[in-house]
């Protein structure tokens, strides 16, 4: 599938952001940034993983699809994470399909490079590790939430995940969309839509959301959304790379597909 490679981008993936410095200028000449499309696959399940991407702006589903053609996501990966970070670390087919729910921009990144990179930098090794671990518990935090909390406080979760990656109080979604993500039926999230957009937390239309109260949103959302958050920042803030006016890429121009 070909992107659209862009030659200077703003630099605002917080994983990337943190790095150490000398992590980041060895890194930096093999970071190839390109736009992400509504309904892209940057990855697909059991296919082999060859790069890591590094979310700018925009939201990635890891999706998991059951033998009868369902699917339903079990993370989400927004301006502040990388998909698919488990190959890191010995796993050399994707789990899950990475797809585009949300289109803004990404930085692609060999997988080699980087594996090779943790091995000689301690401090990049145990950041990526850090954060290997947060994708975990987001995941099974994911899974407790799916069991315990209720439609409407996921549907409030999601939309904040949502509202985080896109960068904007206005995103693309569709009823049938969070009902797939959520593994539901379509009836329940629209029933849900309409008390939140009731309350005044959101408005929508056949193909778009806006969010109208944030603070409502997060009062209404189950716990979830806080506890993963909160994990999240405790890893960005651990070392922050200072940058001035955003930090530019170069592209490549012999390398312009995702495989």
């Amino acid at each position: 599938m070909s992107v659209v490679i862009k030659s200077q981008v703003e630099m605002t993936s917080g994983l990337l952001r943190s790095l150490p410095s000398r992590a980041w200028e060895r890194l930096r000449p093999s970071l190839v940034s390109f736009d992400m499309a509504y309904g892209q696959v940057l990855q697909h399940q059991d296919g082999e993983i060859q790069h890591l991407y590094f979310v700018n702006r925009g939201l990635v589903s890891l999706v998991k699809t059951m033998r009868d053609g369902r699917t339903v996501e079990i993370s989400a990966i927004g301006p502040e994470g990388v998909a698919d970070p488990y190959a890191l670390f010995g796993i050399d087919n994707a789990i899950t399909e990475s797809v585009v729910q949300i289109p803004g921009t990404a930085v692609r990144l060999s997988r080699d490079i980087l594996v090779r990179e943790m091995a000689r930098d301690e401090s990049l090794n145990w950041i990526m590790r850090k954060y290997m671990r947060f994708a975990v518990e987001q995941i099974v935090q994911t899974a407790a939430c799916n069991r315990l909390h209720s439609l409407e406080e996921r549907c409030c979760r999601w939309l904040l995940i949502a509202h985080d990656g896109a960068l904007s109080d206005t995103f693309p979604l569709t009823h049938h969309f969070l009902a797939t993500m959520l593994g539901v039926q379509r009836s329940g999230v629209t029933l849900a839509a309409r008390l939140m957009k009731r309350a005044g937390l959101i408005r929508y239309t056949r193909a778009s959301v806006t969010v109208m109260d944030r603070a409502g949103l997060e009062e209404a959302a189950c716990e979830c959304y806080g506890t993963i958050r909160n994990e999240l920042h405790k890893i960005l803030a651990t070392k922050t790379r200072a940058t001035s006016g955003g930090c530019s890429l170069q592209s490549s121009a012999t390398n312009n597909n995702i495989r």
